[in-house]
């Protein structure tokens, strides 16, 4: 086990842009694993997992590296080498790795290791508002089961292929999967892969979508033949499990206010054989009024802090601020408003989040309930998921119906 210079290069080069420039990790670790086509897969693996396993430690890193933001190259080195130290990498004799104190890395590990904030590496607000939402035992589990990196799971697209076809398919290709109970539709990778460049990804026989986001478009109850609205669509991955879930037959509207991502949406339904679906775009209130009690289901899978999805996004903890959730909760409060008048009566509509705060969930479905259009919804269940309960993204999901008479 030994560092190889080109590929800890290409890290730090990652990890400048990520700190420094403001950029997505994804985007970031994409644009890195295409830098030398002579890399391996043993190769690629180093770079992608050590890039984000610093961007998910960034804050722990620098307190034992004893750096501040804005960081220049020497303090990603720095903290490159609390990386490798912690890590049990033997340090190389290169002149950006000189000095490198092992001990001191170590102890100074297990003393700041002893605050929460500092050990799981968050922000200190990030950690406030957790124990206030959720009480410091469950917190205290759940950023900890955030910390750990996400499994990759596929969704199989029903329009296309079978599970079992699926998995033979991939085990010819030396890609492990298991099965999840009561989840018809996943397979979870055994180990990671690059998945994106096979055959059977490029023919639209599956997607990449966590276990628990598969849940929402099932707790929608969709049937073919029906009017169905995805109203924050995004790049499509729900909606894509809704079409398949109603066989192709019927009307799927995806709606969402960027245009760009409905454009991501289109290529990848093309893929999928996903053919009953309409877009969008939400530049007018004309668009929601014009479908005011005019569709069986809704889906409104809202913008939220994400607070349940760090595990596959960790640069999250420090892209969020607590003005932002401020205010994404008024929006999550005025769409569901909106948007639930699109659902006709004795229609149903699922109100989704990807985040495990119940000022965004629960709160949010309380609150609508209480205003006019609310009132003529009744509740009938609700899903809260925590990564630490589930091992996958937490989310929350509540389903309400549409009175048959409105007033």
């Amino acid at each position: 086990m030994r560092l190889h210079r080109n590929l800890v290069y290409t890290t730090i080069d990652a990890l400048n842009a990520i700190f420094n420039e403001g950029e997505y990790a994804d985007k970031v670790v994409a644009r890195s694993l295409k830098k030398d086509k002579r890399w391996g897969s043993s190769d690629r693996k180093f770079v992608a997992e050590t890039i984000y396993e610093i961007v998910r430690w960034k804050r722990l890193y620098a307190e034992i590296a004893e750096v501040k933001e804005p960081f220049d190259r020497d303090n990603l080195w720095r903290m490159f080498s609390v990386w490798a130290v912690l890590r049990g990498y033997p340090i190389p004799d290169w002149r950006q790795l000189e000095g490198t104190p092992d001990r001191k890395i170590k102890g100074r590990f297990d003393e700041l290791s002893k605050v929460r904030a500092l050990k799981e590496s968050i922000p200190d607000w990030m950690d406030e508002l957790g124990v206030k939402e959720l009480g410091e035992k469950v917190w205290a589990t759940e950023i900890a089961a955030q910390n750990q990196p996400a499994k990759v799971i596929l969704r199989v697209n029903t329009l296309k292929t079978t599970r079992e076809a699926l998995r033979a398919i991939l085990m010819d290709l030396n890609i492990e999967t298991e099965t999840l109970k009561n989840q018809p539709d996943a397979l979870v990778l055994k180990e990671r892969a690059n998945v994106f460049l096979t055959d059977a990804f490029k023919q639209g026989f599956f997607e990449v979508q966590d276990a628990n986001s598969q849940l929402v478009a099932a707790f929608l109850d969709v049937k073919p033949g029906m009017r169905v609205v995805d109203t924050c669509a995004g790049a499509g991955g729900k909606t894509l499990h809704i079409a398949a879930l109603m066989e192709n037959k019927g009307q799927l509207i995806a709606m969402d206010l960027y245009e760009s991502k409905l454009k991501q949406l289109k290529i990848r339904a093309k893929r999928d054989g996903a053919f009953n679906i309409e877009y969008r775009i939400i530049d007018s209130t004309k668009i929601i009024k014009k479908l005011h009690e005019r569709a069986d289901r809704v889906l409104i899978d809202a913008p939220c802090s994400g607070l349940g999805v760090l595990k596959r996004n960790p640069d999250a903890k420090w892209k969020l601020k607590p003005e932002f959730i401020d205010n994404i909760r008024k929006v999550q409060s005025e769409i569901l408003e909106s948007y639930s008048k699109i659902v006709k009566p004795g229609g149903k509509l699922v109100y989704a989040t990807c985040s495990v705060l119940p000022s965004e969930n629960q709160d949010q479905v309380a609150r609508f309930l209480t205003t006019d259009i609310g009132k003529q919804f009744k509740f009938i269940k609700d899903q809260k998921i925590l990564a630490s309960e589930s091992g996958f993204d937490g989310f929350y999901m509540a389903l309400l119906e549409r009175n048959e008479q409105t007033v």
